[in-house]
């Protein structure tokens, strides 16, 4: 059987929180991972089933009501998620932004349209670095040694660097944004 990231999303969902059902799952990805890593939660209902078929979860399902079906980690499903945190990441970094590619099919709107869309932009930049900020001041430092909460420290980085360029994109000032990477630049 073929594991994704979103098989091993769940499986690490649920080594962290334990039992949990698909709406469970929904949540806590939303209110954790779901700030990085973007994928349609539809599969967060149909993925704990294929990993409970593989053994690699056990399912649980309530007797009466709802039927609600909780999932749980094997000891397989144990073994796969710690040999998947093991191995060595070779993908290269991956970016889908949607006003990225708007701006590279540009050549047929206007300046107009690119002025606009990187103002949106920097909007949006400036909203999701207040977001993070409020994390970091509601959980403390403290909790950054923490691997899942460092991950808004990267979160922040990148959203400074793309505020950086969405706002040197609406002030016409890429000039400046290309000095001050070669400035920072440690290969010189």
């Amino acid at each position: 059987m073929r594991l994704s990231t979103t098989s091993y999303l769940v499986m690490g969902m649920i080594a962290l929180r334990g039992p949990s059902t698909p709406y469970e799952l929904k949540r806590a990805v939303s209110r954790s991972v779901g700030y990085f890593w973007h994928f349609p939660h539809a599969q967060l209902y149909s993925e704990p089933e294929r990993l409970a078929d593989a053994g690699l979860l056990a399912l649980d399902t309530e007797d009466h009501g709802r039927r609600r079906k909780t999932y749980s980690l094997t000891s397989e499903g144990r073994a796969a998620l710690r040999a998947w945190l093991a191995a060595p990441t070779p993908e290269h970094f991956e970016m889908r932004d949607v006003a990225e590619l708007k701006l590279f099919f540009n050549e047929a709107g206007s300046p107009d349209d690119v002025e606009k869309l990187a103002r949106e932009q920097i909007r949006q930049h400036e909203s999701r670095i207040a977001e993070y900020e409020d994390l970091v001041a509601r959980h403390g430092q403290e909790q950054w040694a923490e691997p899942r909460m460092i991950t808004i420290e990267l979160g922040l980085e990148m959203e400074h660097a793309a505020l950086r360029f969405w706002t040197a994109l609406a002030t016409d000032d890429l000039d400046r944004l290309r000095r001050e990477r070669a400035e920072r630049d440690p290969r010189g």
